[in-house]
């Protein structure tokens, strides 16, 4: 299975994408920023200058020349950062084509038996407990099976569900708990369910992808993994 937000350590495209725009849009502001205070500096000089001995006009064309260059540098960055989002939108394109037709474990307890009549998921713990368990219900509430995953380390622990033949399909809801401590109150863990993606939802220069399944739409960043 393969982590959506981190591969080998890496920020994902979609990170990198969100990053670029933050960086782009900061860097305009500095650059506008930057003509404000020449042109109020300039000014400044010119209002303040001695008028018996006014500043020489060819220092004053250096300076609007240097200010010129640094404008000039500023556009090519801001050019070449466009078309690197360009070029991760159209990276993130294609990672959301091949994402369509595999399983996608979305953070929510919904979850469907369908002709597999088998239900994956992910319970994720941040410390070690003293019992894990995993109920199924349905969508009134009724437990309809429910076992012990036993002690676990923190981390991600993965279950499969298969249903008996005498459930009907549908929608179920799965609920992840855990106890740190023998005969202590049992919480609910975060829980990821394996849907099929069906579709992929890009946003603006593909920041706020989303992925649509028949559980409905999530968020990338709602996604702990693919496969």
């Amino acid at each position: 299975m393969a982590d959506v937000n981190n591969v080998n350590g890496s920020p994902s495209v979609y990170e990198q994408i969100n990053q670029a725009n933050q960086n782009a849009s900061t860097q305009k502001t500095q650059s506008e920023s930057d003509s404000d205070m020449f042109m109020k500096l300039m000014i400044a000089q010119l209002q303040n200058q001695d008028p018996t001995s006014p500043a020489d006009t060819n220092d004053f064309m250096q300076q609007i020349s240097s200010m010129s260059q640094v404008e000039s540098i500023n556009k090519l960055t801001q050019s070449v950062e466009s078309m690197s989002a360009q070029l991760m939108t159209s990276q993130a394109a294609l990672q959301a084509s091949s994402m369509v037709g595999q399983k996608a474990y979305i953070n929510t307890q919904v979850a469907s038996i369908g002709e597999s009549d088998e239900i994956r998921g992910v319970g994720s713990i941040e410390k070690t407990v003293d019992d894990m368990r995993v109920s199924i219900t349905d969508l009134s509430g009724n437990v309809v099976d429910s076992w012990s995953m036993g002690s676990r380390r923190a981390g991600d622990h993965e279950f499969v569900w298969k249903a008996s033949e005498d459930l009907p399909k549908g929608s179920y809801r799965v609920v992840i708990e855990a106890a740190e401590e023998a005969g202590g109150n049992y919480e609910p863990v975060d829980t990821f369910i394996a849907h099929t993606v069906n579709s992929v939802t890009l946003g603006q220069n593909g920041v706020g992808m989303r992925v649509n399944t028949d559980a409905g739409s999530a968020s990338i960043n709602d996604i702990k993994q693919i496969g």
